[in-house]
């Protein structure tokens, strides 16, 4: 079977059984930042300098927060974002609202549909993805539902997974890097992990955003596994707590601490197209270096389980 159709078919799962069958990763090396960079640094500074001129992004969320940093300081250093939001209004006003080049798509990460034709105007658009940055998200404080899925798991996670394995082949030609926005909050995750008998949230909503946090990081893990061999790499990064939108829906509780989105968007810009970062792959990021992880988030198994579950949930839909 030639390579290319090989590795084709192993990202669709047609393969899973043989995707199993590959040795797991030796635990990522971050290697160290430069010195000028520390917690509280900027994404500006942790892009100054570069030259990002005929390279291809896409940042999902992009109309607020750490998502609209992201794009702007990208854009700002040269590359071509493509952003997404969930209404083409929001989308439009974001990308015209920066410097540079960005290009607005509508994703609404709830809707199957919606991420199925988000990845084909996103492959009219773009023949190669340096990079793919899965920023964005919610935080509920009751328990909804995605056709029997608890919503933040939906939406979180699994748009992201279909969106991410829709456009991997863009990905992999530009040996690009994929960034998952993960939380230190997966460490609250329901106990066992991620609960593949009740994905419906039944028992555990309260924790719903720490599971689907949990989520990010294993498909993060199980990404840099299937990865191996291709020169694309995929990365885990935590943000820290950040004064966003992400709280509107519980009560905009953020500590005095909390970070501005200058400081949220640093580690995930960096993550995403810094020259340290080549070839680091499978690795959890907190302000430019290796954060700590709960065993959970390590979990190859659980990563390996997540990803063929996650597989027939989105063919369930397709």
């Amino acid at each position: 079977m030639p390579d290319l159709l090989r590795r084709h078919l192993l990202w669709t799962g047609a393969l899973a059984p043989l995707a199993l069958a590959l040795p797991s990763p030796a635990r990522a090396q971050v290697p160290p930042a430069p010195a000028a960079l520390s917690a509280g640094s900027t994404a500006e500074q942790a892009t100054a300098g570069l030259d990002l001129r005929g390279r291809t992004i896409l940042v999902t969320g992009c109309n607020s927060g750490i998502g609209l940093e992201t794009m702007r300081v990208l854009a700002l250093r040269g590359a071509h974002v493509i952003g997404t939001a969930r209404t083409s209004d929001k989308g439009k006003a974001a990308c015209a609202s920066v410097s540079g080049r960005a290009t607005p798509v509508v994703l609404d990460l709830a809707d199957v549909r919606s991420v199925r034709d988000c990845a084909a105007q996103v492959h009219q658009l773009a023949p190669r993805l340096d990079a793919l940055v899965c920023n964005a998200g919610i935080v509920l404080d009751d328990w909804e539902k995605v056709d029997g899925l608890e919503k933040q798991f939906v939406v979180n996670h699994l748009g992201h997974f279909l969106l991410a394995e829709q456009l991997l082949d863009r990905v992999v030609a530009a040996q690009g890097r994929v960034i998952v926005l993960g939380s230190g909050d997966h460490r609250n995750a329901p106990a066992g992990g991620i609960q593949f008998a009740r994905l419906s949230g039944e028992g555990w909503y309260r924790r719903g955003y720490s599971h689907s946090k949990l989520a990010n990081g294993l498909f993060s893990l199980e990404l840099a596994r299937r990865l191996q061999g291709t020169g694309a790499t995929s990365n885990c990064v935590t943000p820290g707590h950040t004064r966003t939108a992400i709280l509107r829906n519980s009560g905009n509780n953020y500590r005095e601490d909390a970070r501005t989105p200058a400081q949220g968007a640093a580690t995930p810009c960096y993550a995403a197209v810094h020259p340290a970062m080549a070839g680091v792959s499978g690795a959890y990021l907190r302000d430019f270096t290796a954060g700590e992880q709960s065993a959970q988030q390590q979990d190859a198994a659980m990563a390996a389980r997540l990803w063929a579950v996650s597989h027939e949930l989105v063919a369930r839909n397709a």
